[in-house]
């Protein structure tokens, strides 16, 4: 088995859920001590959409996981292990949290 060193979550959002989107993350940030990413408002990295990313240690994946599948409200979360190969991360390893979005593996 891989070793997993961390966790990616990615908020997805857009003009008009990006309020939204800032204060899940903020939210996620204080309550778990979560590292918050930029709010990216353009696709960064694989990503097509709007985004921010929250990065944790696999000891808080228990606790984030569902915190986000319960709090979300509507918004498109992208969850993936980081073991150093980050095709497979973004691929086979990958969480969806609502509509599956299309990425662009070719950075990879």
């Amino acid at each position: 088995m891989q070793r997993i060193k961390g966790y990616h979550a990615h908020v997805y959002f857009d003009a008009s859920t990006i309020d939204q989107a800032r204060a899940l993350c903020e939210e996620a940030r204080q309550l778990f001590g979560v590292t918050m990413g930029r709010v990216h408002q353009r696709p960064v990295g694989p990503h097509p959409d709007w985004s921010c990313q929250l990065a944790f240690g696999p000891e808080l994946i228990g606790i984030v996981l569902p915190w986000l599948a319960l709090n979300r409200n509507g918004l498109v979360v992208f969850l993936h292990p980081d073991t150093g190969n980050d095709l497979r991360d973004h691929t086979d390893h990958a969480i969806w949290m609502g509509a599956i979005r299309p990425l662009d593996l070719s950075v990879f």
